[in-house]
This record gives structure tokens, C-alpha cells and sequence, in this order.
């Protein structure tokens, strides 16, 4: 089978798509407007497009379509709606997957009604579309009442490399590493992470001051966030207690994970929650907001707890619960582990997308 991907080629997520493909027998060339950040298998070909910028996604029509005539492939499958799914649909191949990644549907849609009215001739365009949630296929819904079909493709982890956390340093006195890994913009709700663990230490564990004096907050990533968010650690009294590591190579993510005992994740918007998968996979309890698709990958109350979203106080009083309780943390981030292998699994997810592919180039 040969699979034409229109995305990205600097995005992680694409790239792992890309290559898992090809590793189970698809023939992959990856058509983008962007460059090639992330290291692709070498039977991967890419085929750069003339044009970037947002303009890039209608005038690279034409070239696109020639590129399918003069490849012929079994499938076209673009990958994020409102940028690529513009160039596909400007390309009338059929079939044609579309999938949804976040942005392009919590976002792009409500910047005006035209926005909002190519989203929806996009989607309604493609032969079949994917999400990776069943939160933003609902919300593609609204959008797209008519839509009916939208298959749920995860963006799993490879369990084998995001694996159980070592428990070598849980000696009594330990510290008590509460931590994200997570890219430092608005809308991941770091800064309702730092109020948190403010409330945590300074209000919550005020008479357990043993308790206190071991709560860490390491938060790992970049973005334009960070001065305010380090200025916001030192105006709420945990300066100290807090570290900015920066951002860390995909690959280094499973150690900057075995380092904390508690994963949270307190987004304004989240459409899948990559990075919960493979903290729960590292056998890490969790606490997430009910934002998006968060919801669905924590089971609230066994691998973790679901707070409100912009609620401190909810997410500390569950930070309060598991500090408290090595016991819990374990269980919790048992339960978790086992969440994930069982529906979160990389080479299931990559599966499950070649069946789809199957389906929909059998008609």
C-alpha cells in the first residue's frame, strides 16, 4: 500500500506516524511545506513543497495534485485540518483521511464565522476523518453536524521505552517531586500548576510542615511563558522549591519522567494529552483538568484524579491526597500503567490506523 502524508515533517507527532507506517510495510512519502526537523527511516522519501506561510496551504495545490498523479497512491492522508486539510481538499484526491490534531479544531474555528465555515467544508471534503479523541470528535460535531463516521486514532506511547518508574529513591524523607513536561504557553495552565502547589504548600500541609519541607516542583519545557512563570513560583513563596529544567529531546522525556513522583497536567485546552499517556505509563499517578480529551485517558479515582480546570484549590486538595500517601501514589500509578498498555499502546494505535487505511482504499 502507498500512503501520501501531507504534514508536517517538523512535528514530532507526524514524523512518529511516518515512520511507524513504514516500519509495518506501508510505503510512505511525505509531502510538506515545512522543513524536516526529526529524523525520518531512510525508505522514506520527502517531497518539499514551493510555498510556506499560511498562503503556502492554497497555493501548493497545484503541486500537490501533480504529485498525486505522477505518484499514484493507494490514500492521501493530511494531517492537521485547517492548514493541510486546506491543500487537500484543494486537491481533490480521493480517498482522502483527514485527522484532527487540536488547535485546528478548538481554535481555528472561533476566529470568525469564515474561519469557522472553511473548517467545516475541510472536514466535510475528506472521504474519512480521524481524531484523537472522542472530546474533539464531539467537538467536530458542532462544527459538522453531519458528520457521522469519525474514527478515534490515539497517539499512543511505545510502552516498552516509557516504562515503570524505578523506585530506588522512595526512602521516607525523600523529596516529593510534583512535576509537568509540557511546552510553557497560556493554554497548558502551568500557572494554575504553580497556584497549586502554592495552596499545597502553604496552606493545605501548614501543619505537617515535615511534609512540606520535601515538596519539589520541577516543571520541564520551553515557551514564551516562562520569565512570568518563574516570576509567578517567586511572588506565590516556592521559588525555591522550584526548577525550570527547559525543554528536553523527545527521547530524554522517560528519564525526566522517573524523576517525579506525581504528573500533572491542569490544561485550558487539551486535545488528547500525549503527555499523560506517557507519564501513566511510566507508571506515574496523575492529575489532570476535565479539559478535552483529558478526561478520557485518566481514570478519575484510579490512575489519578480529574479537577475542574482554572480550580488550584480542586487540584491541590488532590496533590494534598497523594503526597500524603505513598500507598496511594503506587497504587494510582499501578492502575495507570496498566490503563495505558491496555488501549494506549503504540504498535495497537499504528495498527488500528493501517486498518483503517485498509478500509477505506477497499471500497
Amino acid at each position: 500500500m502507498k500512503v501520501m502524508l501531507l504534514a508536517s515533517a517538523s512535528s514530532i507527532h507526524s514524523v512518529r506516524w511516518a515512520n511507524a507506517l513504514s516500519a509495518e510495510g506501508v510505503e510512505i512519502v511525505l509531502i510538506t511545506q515545512h522543513d524536516q526537523l526529526a529524523e525520518l527511516k531512510p525508505q522514506i522519501r520527502v517531497l518539499k513543497l514551493p510555498f510556506s506561510g499560511n498562503m503556502g496551504y492554497f497555493r501548493n495545490a497545484s503541486a500537490v495534485r501533480q504529485l498525486l498523479h505522477a505518484e499514484s497512491p493507494d490514500l492521501l492522508h493530511a494531517h492537521y485540518a485547517s492548514g493541510y486539510g486546506t491543500t487537500a481538499r484543494l486537491s481533490r484526491f480521493n480517498p482522502t483521511l483527514l485527522s484532527v490534531w487540536g488547535s485546528d479544531v478548538y481554535e481555528f474555528p472561533t476566529r470568525s464565522p469564515l474561519h469557522r465555515w472553511w473548517l467545516r467544508g475541510n472536514v466535510l471534503a475528506a472521504t474519512h476523518v480521524a481524531s484523537t479523541s472522542h472530546a474533539m470528535a464531539a467537538e467536530l460535531r458542532k462544527i459538522a453536524p453531519e458528520l457521522r463516521d469519525v474514527s478515534i486514532t490515539p497517539f499512543g506511547v511505545e510502552t516498552h521505552r516509557f516504562n515503570s518508574v524505578s523506585s530506588d529513591r522512595r526512602s521516607p524523607d525523600a523529596p516529593i517531586v510534583i512535576g509537568t513536561v509540557k511546552t510553557l504557553e497560556p493554554h497548558y495552565g502551568i500557572d494554575v500548576l504553580i497556584d497549586s502547589v502554592a495552596i499545597l504548600v502553604n496552606a493545605r500541609l501548614q501543619d505537617q510542615p515535615e511534609v512540606a519541607a520535601r515538596i519539589r516542583l520541577r516543571i520541564v519545557g520551553e515557551g514564551s511563558q516562562r520569565e512570568a512563570l518563574q516570576r509567578r513560583a517567586l511572588t506565590r513563596g516556592i521559588g525555591a522549591i522550584t526548577e525550570f529544567h527547559g525543554r528536553v529531546p523527545h527521547g530524554s522525556v522517560p528519564e525526566e519522567l522517573s524523576k517525579l513522583d506525581v504528573y500533572v497536567a491542569l490544561s485550558r485546552q487539551e486535545s488528547f494529552g500525549v503527555a499523560v499517556i506517557e507519564a501513566g505509563a511510566c507508571g506515574l499517578p496523575v492529575v489532570v483538568s476535565d479539559a478535552g480529551g483529558l478526561p478520557e485517558v485518566v481514570a478519575d479515582g484510579e490512575s489519578g484524579f480529574v479537577v475542574p480546570r482554572e480550580n488550584p484549590t480542586a487540584a491541590a486538595a488532590a496533590l494534598h491526597r497523594l503526597v500524603l500517601d505513598a500507598d496511594l501514589r503506587r497504587h494510582m500509578g499501578f492502575a495507570g500503567r496498566q490503563r495505558i498498555v491496555s488501549q494506549y499502546d503504540w504498535q495497537d494505535n499504528v495498527r488500528s490506523m493501517i486498518n483503517i487505511y485498509e478500509r477505506l482504499t477497499s471500497r
